[in-house]
């Protein structure tokens, strides 16, 4: 007997008309049923029960874009267990499938272009965002360039060399890269016997090489890119406001609202680890208020002038990011940096941002979605059909 016919009949009653129905989408998995962040969908999902939104997880072969029902999961919290169940056709995705490798299946690939063309479907956060991209488009607009560090496609050592003569720090990163996984730093030393130093993030850690030509160096970059096998981009080294010699940035989390717009949902604080490359609290790294670093270097009237300068940057490049990417987004994330001179810098961008564990701020995210679901489902029935954006 199939897993189908021992579930409930479909009930053509369930979902109000006047409230989406949000679909979690992630990718199968032979053990576990899907992938994914079970906690966080555990939330979402708590989330949208709380403000009458049916809400579940349902993987890319299950969603049937033609069927007036599909097969999805729901959490059952008198025992823990995820249970499949018949659901409604979705009217909001919520693209979360976890992997970019997933993402890159030729079936999903296939089943992301199919729903970005259903017209009564809205796809939130259609893909991972791509480094180069996202500097590319940053740098397009003149609202936006002057808060992006000088990078370059890093593929040959002239590249290399010509940044090494305009900035002693540069960060070189995988295109591609998640977690800080596979980030390198190469400073130049002029004074040590052995002038450059390259420095290459591990998970625990990281390890330090010394060239004293180009050339080496240039062969150790290839020979850990090789590992990644992923093309890298190298970025100008911003010198971070620090605190007790640990530098620290900022990772803001921007999402549209109850009305369409976007807004900035809270900003948190990473400290470095003792040796690591990164901020990433896995890495050593660990979280602080960002009001209270910034008030220990600059004092109160630049600080305030500082955290109004990250809140209006953060919508400016939002707006810019989905503007050039040319499709509809409901969130991201942002790596900013604050130098030592109080301006602000951006580092990087993810369109599927991690659980922030600053409570307010994840309350918050996870309302933001369901407000901005409610948004264009009642801007859709007002319209009659036309196009929310």
């Amino acid at each position: 007997m199939s897993p189908q016919s021992l579930l409930p009949k479909p009930n053509v009653e369930d979902a109000a008309a006047d409230k989406p129905v949000v679909a979690i989408l992630t990718i199968e998995d032979d053990i576990q049923f899907f992938r994914g962040n079970r906690s966080n969908f555990v939330d979402l999902i708590n989330t949208g029960q709380q403000m009458g939104i049916t809400t579940y997880v349902i993987t890319v072969k299950n969603l049937k874009l033609q069927a007036a029902r599909v097969l999805g999961y729901t959490f059952r919290k008198d025992d823990e267990t995820w249970v499949q169940s018949w659901f409604p056709r979705p009217n909001i995705v919520y693209n979360r499938i976890p992997q970019r490798e997933d993402e890159r299946l030729p079936r999903v690939k296939k089943k992301l272009a199919a729903l970005s063309n259903q017209p009564d479907i809205r796809l939130f956060n259609r893909r991972f965002f791509n480094k180069w991209s996202l500097f590319q488009w940053l740098n397009e607009n003149k609202s936006t360039k002057s808060y992006i560090p000088e990078t370059k496609r890093l593929t040959d050592p002239v590249i290399l060399a010509t940044l090494l003569k305009k900035h002693r720090l540069l960060y070189l990163k995988p295109v591609r890269g998640k977690a800080g996984v596979g980030i390198m730093t190469v400073m130049v030393q002029p004074e040590k016997r052995l002038p450059y130093r390259l420095q290459i993030q591990e998970e625990k850690g990281s390890r330090t090489y010394r060239s004293g030509t180009m050339k080496r160096l240039w062969d150790r970059v290839v020979k850990q890119s090789a590992v990644l096998g992923e093309p890298y981009i190298a970025q100008q080294g911003i010198t971070l406001a620090a605190v007790n010699s640990r530098p620290f940035d900022l990772r803001a989390l921007v999402q549209k609202n109850g009305f369409g717009q976007w807004e900035l949902s809270g900003i948190g604080a990473r400290v470095a680890g003792d040796s690591s490359i990164t901020t990433h609290v896995p890495r050593g790294g660990y979280i602080d208020d960002p009001e209270k670093l910034l008030l220990s270097i600059f004092g109160k009237e630049k600080t305030g002038k500082v955290l109004g300068k990250v809140r209006n940057t953060t919508i400016t490049l939002a707006r810019q990011i989905e503007r050039s990417a040319q499709y509809r987004m409901c969130e991201m994330s942002m790596d900013l940096g604050v130098d030592t001179t109080g301006h602000v810098w951006f580092f990087e961008a993810n369109s599927k941002p991690m659980k922030f564990d600053e409570p307010h701020i994840r309350n918050k995210s996870l309302e933001r979605i369901f407000q901005y679901s409610l948004y264009l489902h009642r801007s859709k029935l007002e319209n009659k059909g036309g196009v929310a954006t």
